[in-house]
């Protein structure tokens, strides 16, 4: 089968979405599909073993010039004109020339494809926008939707509607009518996009975040990782929303409980989290058993970490519901160590691990955590192998294997 993929960008670097999407291209490739890749990076990024292209931004167009004025004008004049722009026309310059961008370079590609995979990140959906504008592309398309959309469907307490809303609503109602197939990486987040838009629980099926293979380069531990010790990460953004007080709170009350654990446990929170600084300052001076980087760390440093970590920790918003699958939870799962995770009872973590998991809880249930951590480093204490997750099961259904049944099951023209 010959797959055309269409995607934001490939560079692993700029987001968790791109990892994702990465991710899953090379397991189209590993599972044997003859997979061509049209990314919008504005970079010359290759896949090993996987044909790709990179699509030129067009520079001499009236979407064009006026995206650069609105920018000239929020920088050097500090005139923001996007909301009311959005407001009128749904959607920025710049995504409209990005889009257009991208639909006239798969106008000009000769190759025929059997599927035609659209994939994005945050909240762009620059290609299915533009394969949206290509009719002849329907009958074979499948769109990927990675987080819900519109913003203003996500779960509470993210509270957001944008300017533009209106509009964004019935992009979002043709792409469900006119794409024949949908995909989602979670079947929460299938169930919450159909119960707005419901051909989607029509054509929609789940494909998870992928547990593809990573050859990592760099292979010594930064200086802050001390391999020896019964250490617990989060990595990755900590959005406004997702707070980690009640981590570092649950931490500090087992270290209370355990005084002479001081000495061998740390708790380790890298990623951006600008929403967080304050309190998490406060935290690094009062406890030198934690240790932050508020910021971007390289992905081969953080997944060599996922490996070597006494247990990763998912985090999610404190919710009744969280519909994500976290872009890094096949790499926890790849990592084989016990994850602790901080989530709602229904999330879709919590659905794959089970709900009998037991080093599960609410995300700011303080005494819980404490005592999970407790639990954990008894085990640790008695052998780091009790940490091992072994779940042969999530490892397949994240895996190339499954991935191929998925598509295979298809019903191509």
């Amino acid at each position: 089968m010959k797959i055309l993929v269409v995607v934001d960008s490939i560079n692993i670097e700029d987001s968790s979405g791109s990892k994702a999407n990465v991710a899953l291209i090379n397991n189209l490739a590993e599972a044997g599909f003859e997979v061509l890749v049209y990314h919008y990076t504005l970079k010359n990024i290759q896949l090993s073993g996987v044909s790709s292209y990179v699509i030129p931004e067009i520079k001499y167009s009236c979407l064009y010039f006026l995206s650069r004025i609105q920018r000239v004008l929020s920088r050097n004049f500090y005139v923001n004109l996007a909301s009311l722009l959005e407001q009128l026309f749904g959607f920025s310059f710049t995504f409209f020339n990005d889009a257009k961008s991208i639909a006239q370079a798969l106008k000009k590609s000769t190759f025929e494809p059997d599927l035609v995979l659209t994939l994005s990140k945050g909240t762009s959906f620059r290609p299915h926008y533009a394969v949206l504008k290509i009719p002849k592309l329907h009958d074979k398309w499948m769109a990927y939707v990675h987080d819900p959309y519109p913003i203003h469907y996500y779960p509470r307490p993210y509270n957001w509607i944008e300017s533009s809303y209106k509009q964004k609503d019935q992009f979002f109602i043709k792409v469900s009518q006119k794409a024949k197939y949908s995909a989602f990486p979670s079947l929460l987040l299938q169930e919450w996009m159909g119960s707005y838009f419901p051909n989607f629980l029509i054509t929609g099926m789940i494909i998870p975040h992928q547990n593809a293979k990573y050859d990592v380069v760099n292979t010594k531990f930064p200086s802050y990782f001390d391999e020896s010790k019964f250490n617990i990460m989060h990595a990755g953004n900590l959005l406004a929303q997702r707070s980690p007080r009640g981590l570092i709170e649950g931490f500090k009350l087992f270290l209370q409980q355990n005084l002479d654990a001081r000495k061998e446990v740390r708790l380790l929170l890298l990623g951006y989290a600008a929403d967080h600084t304050i309190m998490l300052e406060e935290y690094k001076k009062r406890c030198p058993e934690i240790y932050i980087y508020n910021g971007n760390v390289a992905f081969d440093t953080v997944y060599q970490l996922q490996q070597s970590v006494s247990v990763n920790v998912i985090l999610e918003a404190k919710s009744e519901i969280s519909p994500f699958l976290p872009a890094k939870f096949p790499h926890c799962i790849a990592a084989n160590k016990t994850i602790l995770l901080l989530s709602p009872f229904y999330s879709e973590t919590h659905r794959l691990l089970g709900s009998d998991y037991p080093y599960w809880s609410e995300v700011d249930d303080v005494e819980k955590i404490a005592a999970l951590i407790g639990k954990l480093y008894l085990l640790w204490k008695q052998n780091p192998d009790n940490l091992l997750l072994d779940r042969s099961d999530l490892e397949d259904y994240l895996s190339a294997n499954y991935l191929k049944k998925v598509i295979n099951n298809l019903k191509i023209n």
